[in-house]
């Protein structure tokens, strides 16, 4: 009885408490037999061996194959809402002027009068390309993973190696890092565009490309610039908005300026109401006045807002009309100096005596040492007497 009894606890004793975990579906295959059985025995234990092994593992293929499609679902489902919320933020920034004020996220693209609606959409489209590409690629990226690790991957020495190939890489590109962000953030705050008339302090021409690594101009000679978006410190831009033709005009400093002034008011609104000037000029010429006065011309400055890029154009034409207009009207650039003729005239005339501006005299030439029969120069270039001859 007592060896029972000792037999009943031992039994007892030796019983785990805590169930056996279930065997993980990585586990290692058995030490299966792959010899060809060549007996109805060997056939049956291979059989039963084999079943044995799929009757354990079952429960945890059908576990890992399960969270495997949940992740996979689940990153799918979250990718497409994060994609369809960042599609609803840019139509939201993209809004027109009018509905601007009702968006609290069109003040980061509220250039009004600025930036077009064609060039927010543009923009806003660039935003959305770069915002949903981030979002995939994170996504996805966390959803790899995650599968992996349902698989049984030990992604420690993945993750070890990420981490350390990623400071290696950070340390080799930073200047890579640097033009990326440059180039995210200059499209996020449209500093330029496609077609943009751009100084970057290092080169000056029309913009062909915007990537987000490197920008290509085109400069004024046909030349194509390559700049890294990193290097750019700062970017005039001369196509946004509007610009300004400043025009400088000389009169000569015996003229009317009211006169000078009608003139070139005139002229300018001639200007503004012919083709292409008509849809080049924005807003009427003004005369900002007298920029300076010499001694034979009066300088007027004039101005006239613009098309962007299109002062140069306003400009010249403007110069052009104006030379034309001066000359029907004749009035001069310039007072000429009185000769001795005209001085003479207008003395008889005002009976005061007016004298005539002398001729600018010649300034002298430097003298020459060839010109002193005593200095060494002139002596060298005697010539060198015959040698007499002999008695």
């Amino acid at each position: 009885m007592f060896s029972s009894g000792a037999t009943g606890l031992s039994d007892a004793s030796s019983t785990p408490s805590a169930p056996t975990p279930a065997p993980s579906p990585t586990a290692q295959l058995p030490n299966l037999d792959l010899r060809i059985p060549t007996s109805a025995q060997e056939v049956s234990d291979t059989t039963k061996q084999a079943a044995s092994w799929f009757d354990t593992h079952w429960q945890g293929w059908l576990a890992s194959g399960l969270r495997i499609v949940l992740i996979v679902v689940l990153a799918l489902v979250l990718r497409a809402v994060v994609r369809k919320l960042i599609s609803q933020l840019i139509g939201r920034m993209a809004r027109t002027a009018e509905h601007q004020e009702e968006s609290r996220l069109g003040g980061l693209l509220a250039n009004t009068g600025v930036v077009n609606p064609e060039r927010r959409q543009q923009r806003s489209e660039a935003i959305g390309s770069v915002l949903r590409s981030v979002a995939s690629f994170s996504i996805l990226g966390t959803a790899a993973l995650m599968v992996l690790s349902a698989l049984g991957v030990n992604l420690a020495p993945l993750l070890a190696s990420a981490g350390v190939a990623g400071v290696a890489i950070g340390f080799g590109a930073r200047n890579l890092v640097t033009d990326f962000l440059s180039g995210v953030f200059m499209i996020m705050e449209d500093q330029y565009g496609v077609g943009d008339e751009i100084d970057t302090g290092v080169a000056t021409g029309t913009v062909l490309e915007v990537g987000l690594r490197v920008t290509k101009l085109r400069g004024a000679n046909g030349e194509i610039w390559y700049i890294r978006n990193g290097e750019v410190k700062r970017i005039a831009n001369m196509s946004q908005g509007w610009a300004t033709a400043s025009v400088d005009v000389q009169i000569g400093y015996k003229e009317d300026l009211q006169r000078a002034e009608d003139l070139i008011l005139q002229t300018a609104e001639e200007l503004a109401k012919e083709a292409p000037y008509d849809e080049l000029v924005w807003a009427p010429v003004s005369i900002l006045g007298v920029e300076s006065v010499a001694a034979d011309s009066v300088m007027v400055r004039i101005e006239a807002r613009t098309a962007p890029g299109k002062s140069a154009v306003v400009s010249r034409a403007l110069r052009q009309r104006l030379k034309v207009a001066f000359d029907r009207a004749g009035i001069k650039v310039k007072e000429e100096p009185l000769t001795a003729a005209g001085a003479a005239a207008a003395s008889a005339a005002t009976g005061v005596v007016i004298a005539p501006v002398p001729a600018p005299a010649t300034e002298p030439a430097a003298p020459s040492a060839l010109a002193d029969p005593n200095s060494a120069r002139f002596k060298a270039t005697e010539p060198i007497p015959a040698p007499k001859p002999e008695p």
